[in-house]
């Protein structure tokens, strides 16, 4: 197996497939993302919260 037939089965892997474009139609960038800060800013407070000096 060569170095390009290695890259082009992981790009074809990565992407899903040529008939799908790689997109899943069901994952919304801005509810994705809007979690992601979500998250991270409570992980931020909870941080916050239990390194006061006493």
């Amino acid at each position: 197996m060569s170095l390009s037939s290695t890259a082009h089965s992981l790009v074809t892997l990565a992407s899903g497939g040529a008939e799908h474009g790689g997109n899943h139609d069901s994952l919304n960038p801005y509810l994705t993302g809007g979690a992601a800060f979500f998250i991270l800013m409570l992980l931020l407070w909870i941080t916050t919260r239990l390194n006061r000096d006493r």
